[in-house]
Parts: C-alpha cells; structure tokens; sequence
C-alpha cells in the first residue's frame, strides 16, 4: 500500500500530475487544490496518498495535506461518491468552503458542483455532517504562482470538470475583466469562485443536476 510519494515532478495537468521516484514515474490524481499548490515541473514535491486496488487496476489518488485526504475518504465512504466524484467536489469547491456547506446543510450551493445532484448532496450531508464536526482545524497551503496556461487553458480545464461551455466562457471573461493575475491557477480559481460563490444564472447549463 502506497501512502507517500516524494520525488520531481515529471508532469502536471489539471487533476492529475506524474511524479519520478528514482526513476519510476507513478500516476497521481489530484484534486485542483493540490494541483494550485504545487511548483514547476521537476521540482521536488511530496504527496499523501490514498491507494485505491480494484481487479483491474491501482489507482493513486494525491494530497498535500493530511486534511484533505481525510476528506477525500470521508467523501467517498458516502453512498453514492466515487473516487472520481471526490476529486470534482474538492475541485469544485476548497475544503475551507465545503465542510461548513454539508454541515449546514446547504444544497443550493453543493449541487453547483458539477456532477453533484440533490439526491447525492441530500446523502452527503446526512452521512457525513457528523463526521466532518471532527475535523481538524485547516492548515494553510502556500499556493505559488507559475507562469502556464491562459484562458483557453482554463476554459478547457472547466469543460473538463463539467461545466457547460457558455457558463464556463463567460466565467473566464468576468475573471480576465476583473483584472485577475494572467496565470493559469490564478484564472481557474477565479473562474471557480464564482460557480461556487453565486447562484447559477437560469442559462448556465444543466451540469450541477
């Protein structure tokens, strides 16, 4: 069972980055949290890992901290929440915003996520409420800025995570009119925001249902 990787970081994409442990690269899915937070390519990079076996396959699923493992697991101990899932809900919203939001019960804003609909965020919050009461206060990550990526990098990462096109176009446009940072992360988690800071306009598309 594999809990930690350190080594260079050989690529890095949204949700998933390669890291080079003496010469073996091994495939990470990570949630854009910890993609935001981490350097540039090669740079030495440690990741908290939950290992996931299935008959068919191992799949390696990354953190930078031990509190969003943790509810990484609790995500997916929810009926319902797949790994997959998982990562678009701690893509979709920071650990900071989604905690209080299941245990306050706000539907509204969790099935903004995409892929999240009420019946899943409905069992989120019965099932975990409780849970997420325990945890730990957060532990603040430095997110660096780099230099890759632009708004069609973002747009594509958004469609990606399932949002829909006019929604997600116009999210990057009010980001680059604001005078957000040019950057790539910058960009993203600006556009981010604001899916997860305001209501859906009655044209943005059926993707949180």
């Amino acid at each position: 069972m594999i809990a930690l990787l350190h080594g260079k970081l050989a690529d890095k994409r949204p949700n998933q980055v390669v890291v080079d442990v003496g010469g073996v690269g091994y495939l990470v899915h990570v949630p854009l949290s910890t993609f935001y937070a981490l350097g540039e390519l090669h740079s030495e990079v440690s990741l908290i890992i939950h290992t996931q076996v299935r008959e068919d396959a191992i799949a390696l699923y990354g953190f930078l901290t031990s509190r969003e493992k943790h509810l990484f697991e609790l995500l997916i101990s929810a009926s319902g929440v797949g790994p997959v899932l998982a990562l678009k809900i701690l893509s979709g919203m920071s650990v900071d915003d989604l905690v209080p939001a299941v245990r306050a019960g706000d539907i509204a804003r969790l099935t903004r996520i995409p892929g999240v609909g009420r019946k899943t965020a409905e069992r989120m919050i019965v099932e975990l409420r409780d849970k997420l009461a325990a945890m730990e206060a957060p532990e603040r990550v430095p997110q660096p800025p780099t230099a890759m990526g632009a708004a069609a990098d973002v747009l594509s990462a958004l469609l990606n995570l399932g949002y829909e096109e006019h929604a997600a176009r116009r999210a990057v446009e009010v980001a680059e009119r604001e005078g957000t940072d040019k950057t790539f992360e910058a960009l993203l988690r600006a556009t981010l925001h604001q899916f997860s800071a305001t209501p859906p306009s009655p044209h943005a598309g059926r993707a949180a249902r």
